[in-house]
């Protein structure tokens, strides 16, 4: 199953970034003939907002899966492992309930831009709407994946405020101290000088 979601994972990076590029590519190429030779792609606007849509809704489905959205944990990570676990699941399941509202507002809005459709290209405006319909699928697939492993209490649980979690994140609290180094080479691991009266050499 991990295999096939890297595989899923992969493609959508890969069509996220010929997305960009196409994206890229008209816009400054709409500048260019604008300024340059009084002229432009009167579709370029069209396509590079709907590349748009769902660039940003596919990165946020990809962002989920790494647990990169941006989360306080603050209070989590002083919380005991229990009540920490709780909280993961009654969070998981508001996240849940958002999205189940976001695919069925979604659909509905699907359903409506079947019947109306853009000015230029005359494409549905249904596929506007399918950004936010698939991706928020497979961002609660997500979701249910990880609250079925916090249930289960399998080790791959991703939990907010759990020090292996936030261990995933390095970058985000500063770099590694390393402690103290013993001076004067004591193998009893403490500094000269503390816990014990120094030693004058004659």
């Amino acid at each position: 199953m991990k295999r096939v979601a890297d595989l899923l994972e992969r493609v959508t990076e890969w069509i996220m970034a010929l997305m960009l590029a196409v994206m890229v590519g008209l816009v400054f190429g709409n500048v260019v003939l604008r300024y340059v030779f009084n002229s432009g792609i009167v579709a370029a606007e069209e396509i590079a907002r709907l590349m748009f849509v769902w660039l940003v809704f596919l990165g946020a489905t990809v962002a989920l899966r790494h647990q990169r959205h941006l989360g306080l944990e603050i209070l989590q990570s002083r919380l005991p492992f229990k009540v920490r676990r709780a909280c993961a699941v009654i969070a998981h399941l508001m996240m849940l309930y958002a999205l189940w509202l976001f695919v069925q507002g979604s659909w509905i809005q699907l359903l409506i831009g079947m019947e109306t459709f853009s000015t230029v290209l005359r494409f549905p405006m249904a596929f506007y709407a399918a950004a936010g319909f698939f991706p928020a699928i497979a961002m609660a697939l997500t979701v249910l994946a990880n609250l079925w492993r916090i249930v289960t209490n399998q080790p791959g649980a991703r939990i907010p405020g759990d020090p292996d979690t936030m261990l995933d994140h390095p970058e985000s609290h500063g770099p590694a101290v390393a402690p103290p180094a013993p001076a004067g080479g004591h193998g009893d691991g403490h500094p000269a000088g503390r816990g014990s009266p120094a030693v004058a050499k004659h």
